[in-house]
């Protein structure tokens, strides 16, 4: 596992051994960072169920302002922060440890890009997506990994889904709000 471009092109990122997580793949993380390419520079970013970080470290490297690493994974965070020092991204993260629920409710943070990989089969986007949708910003897009055969809402909230990008056996879900969506 890598960084694909920017900053920190080309460094190894480590993960989690075992099963407990599972990481984006390379062609999964390139359509996710096609499809806001142009919505990264300056960004805040929320990096969900973070596992080793490299969706967020992906776009620290790609120019966002700020990324924001949660997972209620102590040996998670423990991974992230190694990441990020690597990387030489610590000074624009932080990191978080407890369940998202909680750190929904108690984050006053907006954020630009929401990035959602939860553990598969648990519904957890279902569970996350209401209170999520009231933590973004004016443009904000939320992208959910998951497995081909979970069916999403086509909205929550204010977002609507904007595009569906299937890759094998990992779908790629993409919210905008409603006033905001547009064909990709």
């Amino acid at each position: 596992m890598r960084v694909i471009t920017g900053t920190a092109k080309g460094m190894r990122l480590v993960t989690l051994p075992g099963n407990d997580v599972r990481p984006t793949v390379e062609r999964v993380k390139e359509a996710i960072f096609s499809i806001v390419q142009f919505d990264i520079e300056g960004a805040v970013v929320l990096d969900l169920f973070a596992g080793s970080g490299q969706l967020g470290i992906e776009a620290l490297s790609r120019g966002a302002k700020k990324a924001v690493f949660v997972d209620n994974s102590k040996e998670s965070i423990r991974i992230i922060r190694e990441n990020l020092e690597h990387t030489r991204l610590a000074d624009k993260a932080e990191v978080v440890n407890m369940p998202n629920n909680v750190f929904l409710n108690s984050t006053r943070e907006t954020f630009d890009i929401a990035i959602l990989d939860p553990p598969y089969g648990h519904k957890l986007i279902h569970k996350t997506m209401p209170k999520l949708a009231e933590k973004m910003s004016e443009h904000g897009i939320i992208l959910c990994e998951h497995e081909r055969e979970t069916v999403l809402p086509e909205s929550f909230g204010d977002f609507k889904v904007s595009k569906i990008h299937r890759h094998g056996k990992v779908t790629l879900t993409v919210y905008r709000k409603e006033n905001d969506t547009e064909e990709e």
